[in-house]
């Protein structure tokens, strides 16, 4: 990965952008756009989204979430200690112990999320698993007025965003989920772009709210009117103690990007991102999906008369922790693919799926 690339995905990691909190990383995708798209727009509900020949007669989308899981606070206390709501999915146990910071009007608040130690816990409470009511954010406010003077009910708030290198090319960080997709997409249309007149009108979108129900992909996605559309996400990587690779795939970091195969995806957009995958010698994974994905792609498949759609994965271990980890040459090796992809594409193919010949 080169040291710009990458150093723009450090600052999307360390960028907060909660679901429906989205604006400042948006404020970066629409810096890096304004240098490569021929134009930029928001929409009302926060996507932003570049083009780039956007008046070819074939649609092409890309789509990455920028938004990722956090907190909003519900409740301050007497004591001046904060309650929260999930935005997306926690495992309350990921969260004990964990760094925060509250993003209020007043600037950034720094807190911790705390609860009773484990010396004052009762044999029952110690064989229950916390649950988030049983959380709370130490800001270290004297009392109530203290904390409502720095903070307001609605405040989100997001764990430690801290960008950390590991060995082999691997990093960990908070919201790698989606963010790592997210960059995929931009790095994706800026090596498509760069290479000379393309085929077809490229759109990409940092869509909002992806996991609050896939909201900014499907209102996006009306607005462009894609004829074929790939989602960027990650993927839970398998190569970890105590994941049934039976159940759920033979995923891992470092092997490249995941390709996904089933009802979900067009056979010919995933034989034409295999095909890409093998002229440029890439590596890349195969995984399937008897259902409708849990991502982007599932409400993009769908939009208006149906798209054209399919999912390329990040693998990621610890999925929807404040330790999410992927390996780096798989988020690059996957800018590559779609850039391949972008570049190979006819026109005039029919993407209407049908028997292989």
């Amino acid at each position: 990965m080169e040291a710009a690339a990458r150093d723009f995905l450090v600052r999307l990691l360390e960028t907060p952008s909660p679901s429906g909190y989205e604006w400042p990383v948006q404020d970066l995708v629409r810096s890096y756009l304004s240098g490569v798209a021929d134009t930029v727009s928001t929409d009302s509900h926060g996507n932003v989204i570049g083009a780039k020949n956007p008046s070819a007669p074939l649609r092409v989308l890309l789509a990455g979430h920028c938004d990722q899981i956090g907190l909003i606070v519900q409740y301050i206390d007497g004591d001046g200690y904060l309650s929260v709501q999930p935005i997306g999915g926690w495992d309350p146990i990921q969260l004990v112990g964990c760094r925060v910071t509250v993003w209020s009007a007043a600037g950034p608040v720094a807190g911790v999320i705390a609860r009773k130690p484990i010396h004052l816990l009762s044999d029952e409470e110690r064989k229950v698993v916390p649950k988030l009511k049983d959380l709370w954010i130490d800001i270290g406010a004297g009392d109530k007025a203290d904390a409502e003077s720095v903070v307001r009910i609605g405040d989100p708030v997001t764990v430690e965003l801290r960008f950390l290198p590991l060995r082999r090319g691997l990093a960990a960080a908070a919201a790698m989920d989606d963010k790592v997709g997210l960059w995929v997409v931009l790095e994706a249309f800026r090596r498509a772009a760069a290479e000379g007149p393309l085929p077809c009108a490229l759109f990409v979108c940092s869509t909002v709210q992806e996991e609050i129900g896939l909201r900014g992909a499907q209102t996006s996605a009306f607005g462009v009117d894609p004829h074929v559309a790939i989602a960027v996400d990650v993927t839970h990587a398998t190569d970890c103690p105590t994941i049934d690779r039976k159940a759920e795939g033979d995923v891992a970091l470092g092997k490249g990007p995941v390709v996904f195969r089933g009802p979900n995806m067009n056979p010919h957009v995933v034989e034409q991102l295999v095909e890409a995958a093998r002229s440029r010698s890439l590596p890349f994974q195969l995984a399937a999906s008897g259902r409708a994905t849990p991502t982007d792609a599932n409400v993009l498949q769908t939009t208006r008369a149906g798209v054209a759609t399919a999912l390329v994965s990040i693998p990621n271990r610890y999925m929807h922790s404040a330790v999410e980890t992927v390996s780096l040459d798989d988020a690059d090796h996957a800018a590559t693919l779609l850039a391949t992809f972008i570049r190979r594409l006819d026109p005039r193919f029919d993407w209407a799926p049908r028997a292989p010949r």
